[in-house]
């Protein structure tokens, strides 16, 4: 599936994933009930669009294909490593019927340490940005380990 621009691509990806979360995950424990599903923003880069999806259970970085990408052909399940300005990233990939092919690489999972959706969002905006622009300034000591934690210098953001 092709997306022909981030607003369609941020409402399929909310109401697709909205409906998990009331027909699949309705009632496990791993749910944060204070937490919704948000698309953290989504940029076009090359032939993928590069963006964050925030739940209850996760946040995950996802690729979804905005041209012919080579990772689209891969069956459910293939991993491969994706290099942005941050650094190299191990994605997942996934299928989901309305979707299409997507690839996912967990930031977060489970998502109990956010109090709010707004902290959620806060992260997920901050370690996007991160990503794409691959700068930080000189104070903060962050490793792809840490990144991944959201933690973003020495607290977390």
């Amino acid at each position: 599936m092709t997306w022909k621009d981030c607003n369609q691509l941020t409402h399929t990806l909310e109401t697709v994933f909205n409906q998990i979360l009331d027909q699949r995950m309705c009632g496990l424990p791993l749910l944060n009930h204070a937490l919704s599903v948000q698309v953290a923003g989504f940029n076009p880069v090359n032939d993928e669009w590069v963006g964050i999806l925030i739940t209850p259970w996760f946040m995950n970085l996802l690729l979804m294909p905005r041209l012919d990408c080579a990772w689209a052909g891969l069956n459910m399940g293939a991993k491969f490593e994706k290099s942005f300005p941050y650094g190299v990233f191990e994605f997942t990939l996934a299928v989901e019927e309305h979707l299409g092919a997507y690839a996912q690489c967990s930031l977060f999972s489970p998502m109990f340490q956010f109090a709010t959706q707004a902290d959620a969002l806060a992260t997920a905006q901050s370690a996007l940005d991160a990503l794409l622009v691959g700068e930080r300034p000189p104070d903060l000591n962050l490793s792809r380990r840490n990144f991944l934690r959201g933690e973003l210098g020495a607290g977390r953001v």
